[in-house]
């Protein structure tokens, strides 16, 4: 009992793997990407509805995704659930690009977007100079103790959710209303079923990624096969509210044709709600809530890493935890990749596809449901996905449709995503060569996996 109760003092509560799913879900999309979706659409009902399908999508996999980490409650996201629902190449394959480009490149962009926000407000002579400085302080953070990092976590998250809360209630207060009809009329309709509505939504799901975070980190996660769960549904439900208050803020306090085309919509809101200083305002709050986002992401990265090495023995060394039992040789490993990016200025290519990978590599978990039902019926399920099987097919839908119109309209970045997902692939095949991994290993693993299902 008393090696229980210190294993649970080490651990993070359910608190903060909400704030960790929170912060890494909000970042830059939802004070940007309204502007392109006021161009083609002038519907308000319809723009809203983009946010409120966006949201929808996001909660089916989380729903989805709760399941899966109730009876599979390790650390790795993807890398885990695909190596035991398809099989182990499939799971290296989605921790290939985890490892590689997919938190380096996302991580890389928020610095320097937050450098970028922070030159609105005060003289920065070298805005990569700051990002690289972002990106140091914050893995140093998380390299000392689970405490210590998943403190400094809650804390920006919190202030973020509070500013942004803060903004919502003075644009209903302060602004001066326009007119937005939220009921339908004969005219909306046609809208969401138009070419702009869809690559619209392309965004829209984009902006809404994160809502996985927690899963990455479930070794880490008191009582993994009910507050993994939790986390996901509770924090992409405050996403999903938040998204919603803050575009009908935007549309509620500046007019159609001012926010049409423009990137920065945050700061124009913010302008007519404020006043003249109020874009600087804007640019100050998302620098200063790019912070949580970049800690969440520095978090989950390297536990997808450690997952790669504790599985297979040619990779060992990348599992390496320092005395406070984290993963500070992947944590390091992640920041020289930032680091890179920033320098050689890749990754804002690298983002622009990472969006079709990511699509995909969630697409395939939420259909493992499905699939892990079938194989494991006999598994005893902590949690089962609500709205089973009308929400995953829901968010495979979507997602098809996501994954399609991504790929007519961005073919050369969508098949470079897939281009980088197979680059892996010889490497897994020469691990497997080498037989890093026995195939009484694999029976022993699955057995042991099996056995902890019961036991949950």
């Amino acid at each position: 009992m008393k090696a229980d109760s210190n294993r649970s003092s080490r651990l993070i509560g359910p608190f903060t793997a909400i704030c960790l799913v929170v912060a890494n879900t909000i970042g830059t999309g939802v004070f940007t990407s309204l502007g392109y979706q006021v161009a083609d659409i002038q519907s308000y009902f319809a723009l809203l509805a983009l946010w409120a399908i966006g949201g929808i999508f996001a909660m089916c996999g989380a729903l989805s995704y709760a399941e899966l980490g109730s009876v599979m409650p390790r650390s790795g996201g993807e890398y885990t659930f695909l190596s035991q629902i398809y099989h182990p190449a499939i799971g290296f394959l989605s921790g290939w690009i985890s490892v590689t480009v997919g938190f380096a490149a996302p991580i890389a962009a928020a610095a320097i977007a937050l450098a970028d926000y922070l030159s609105q407000v005060f003289p920065i002579p070298n805005e990569t100079l700051v990002a690289a400085i972002v990106a140091i302080l914050i893995s140093t953070i998380h390299t000392r103790n689970l405490k210590t990092g998943s403190s400094f976590q809650d804390w920006f998250t919190v202030l973020k959710v509070i500013s942004i809360v803060v903004l919502i209630a003075c644009g209903f207060f302060l602004a001066e209303p326009q007119f937005v009809n939220l009921l339908p009329s004969a005219g909306d309709i046609q809208p969401i079923f138009s070419p702009p509505f869809a690559v619209s939504l392309v965004f829209v799901t984009y902006a809404y990624s994160g809502w996985n975070a927690s899963v990455y980190i479930a070794n880490e996660i008191d009582k993994p096969e009910k507050n993994l769960p939790f986390s996901l549904i509770v924090g992409t439900a405050i996403v999903m509210v938040l998204y919603l208050l803050l575009n009908f803020i935007f549309l509620y306090s500046t007019p159609l044709q001012a926010l049409a085309g423009k990137t920065q919509v945050g700061a124009i809101a913010a302008e007519y709600i404020f006043g003249d200083f109020g874009g600087k305002l804007m640019s100050l709050l998302i620098s200063f809530g790019l912070i949580s986002s970049i800690s969440s992401m520095i978090w989950a990265g390297p536990r997808v890493t450690q997952a790669i090495g504790e599985d297979i023995p040619f990779f060992q060394p990348l599992a390496k935890k320092n005395a406070s039992g984290i993963p500070d040789l992947a944590i390091w490993i992640q920041l020289s990749l930032i680091l890179v990016l920033l320098i050689t200025s890749t990754f804002e290519a690298l983002v622009t596809y990472l969006g079709f990978t990511l699509t995909l590599s969630s697409l395939m978990t939420v259909a493992g449901v499905f699939v892990h039902r079938y194989k494991y019926p006999q598994i005893s399920r902590p949690y089962q996905t609500w709205g089973y099987p009308i929400t995953p097919l829901i968010f495979v839908g979507v997602g098809l449709w996501v994954l399609i119109f991504t790929l007519m309209g961005k073919p050369v970045e969508s098949l470079a995503g897939l281009f980088t997902i197979f680059l892996g692939l010889p490497i897994y095949f020469f691990a497997a060569r080498k037989k890093l991994v026995s195939s009484s290993d694999l029976r022993s693993s699955k057995q042991s996996i099996s056995k902890n299902y019961d036991e949950t």
